[in-house]
């Protein structure tokens, strides 16, 4: 009857702080935009290619100049009307159209006067449809707890563009923004994962530890090496943002470090703390020094490759990069000195940091935690049992 009421009270204060939350996020997300670019007139809408008028592919297969088609467009102020529009043969904007192509027309309509062109083939469906076979398989494959895996990676998205973005874009700190980020996912992410217990607790403080790291070691960096937030490729777009919003964009770069080493900290985190709860629940005489000692075994199997995951998918990242200057042959020391390859070696190394350091600081909590857990439930349990020894042997 007790455990009913706790857990009423429970699921009431969730309830209460999910309602003042999404009153929170909805208040947050009323700030009104500056227009930095004017688009009075102008719309995004889809169509849906019925004729190929004049096509721009040359003998060799290329394709040069611009092409002109005819669209059906299936969305807008013209829907259900064939406009006559162009097509450029770039690589970022336009599309080699084909007769049933669906794409997304720039529509800038001025009284009788229309002026359309197109953006990109309409990859809206492909985009959904990935995102949504991939939290199915992940629910097929990992049953009940893929799926709650996959709330806490929409809850993860949506906290990204609901919660981060806006603050950010008030001036607030990127870099705190980003920690209040991680902390606010890890949290969620742990509690659906591993419900609310030690487990849970132990391997969100192992992340959040994990993640300061990292933004602590990408700050050493910074000071060590002068690379900032401002040496980016797109700093020119940014810096319109700063002068504009008074964004602080010199932050953006370690707050997305925070974001980007988050999952792989989680993991590790979340590893070792369940594996340390199954090591003390086997042998609950073990002591905290040897349950630590057990836990850095697991640690160090695991940091291997996760920190490795972080460095390759920043490698990976810098791919085209890489391959130009491989390609150009440029000196050692011109490589070497570059914002670029110096940004990417601070991303990989500084989330590296986080997932490697990360282990001893949940190790420690976990066996702290645990050993402090089983040496209450061995008291409780002796206390149980002198109670029972001492009714049986109670004279009748």
């Amino acid at each position: 009857m007790q455990n009913q009421k706790q857990r009423r009270i429970l699921i009431l204060a969730a309830l209460v702080l999910a309602a003042v939350c999404a009153i929170a996020v909805y208040r947050l997300n009323g700030v009104a935009k500056i227009q930095l670019v004017n688009r009075t007139g102008q719309t995004f809408e889809t169509g849906v290619v019925t004729e190929i008028l004049q096509d721009n592919i040359q003998e060799n297969g290329q394709r040069v100049g611009q092409q002109t088609v005819l669209v059906r467009m299936t969305s807008g102020e013209k829907k259900g009307q064939e406009l006559e529009t162009t097509s450029s043969a770039g690589y970022l904007f336009g599309a080699a159209c084909t007769v049933g192509m669906r794409v997304v027309v720039i529509q800038s309509v001025a009284g009788d006067t229309v002026i359309t062109t197109v953006y990109s083939q309409d990859r809206t469906g492909v985009v959904i449809g990935f995102a949504v076979l991939y939290l199915a398989v992940l629910w097929l494959v990992g049953g009940f707890q893929g799926l709650k895996g996959a709330l806490g990676l929409v809850f993860a998205f949506v906290s990204i563009l609901y919660i981060y973005l806006p603050v950010v874009y008030l001036g607030y700190s990127p870099f705190w923004a980003a920690v209040l980020l991680c902390a606010v996912v890890t949290v969620v992410t742990m509690a659906l994962i591993g419900g609310l217990t030690r487990k849970s607790l132990c391997a969100t403080v192992g992340t959040l530890a994990g993640v300061l790291i990292a933004g602590v070691a990408a700050e050493a960096f910074s000071l060590a090496s002068g690379i900032t937030g401002w040496n980016v490729s797109d700093i020119e777009s940014l810096q319109t943002l700063y002068s504009v919003n008074d964004i602080q964009v010199g932050e953006l770069l370690f707050s997305g470090l925070l974001i980007s080493s988050l999952g792989a900290v989680m993991d590790v985190a979340m590893s070792i703390s369940s594996s340390m709860q199954e090591i003390c629940s086997q042998n609950p005489s073990i002591s905290r020094l040897e349950l630590m000692q057990a836990g850095m075994r697991v640690g160090r199997d695991m940091m291997g490759t996760d920190s490795n995951t972080l460095i390759l998918a920043f490698a990976g990242s810098s791919i085209s990069m890489l391959i130009m200057d491989y390609a150009y042959h440029l000196p050692f020391l011109q490589i070497m000195n570059s914002n670029n390859i110096g940004i990417a070696v601070m991303q990989g190394l500084a989330g590296s940091f986080g997932v490697v350091l990360c282990v001893p600081a949940t190790v420690v909590l976990a066996a702290w935690i645990y050993k402090a857990e089983w040496a209450e439930k061995a008291e409780k349990t002796e206390k149980a049992e002198k109670t029972e020894k001492t009714g049986a042997a109670a004279p009748r």
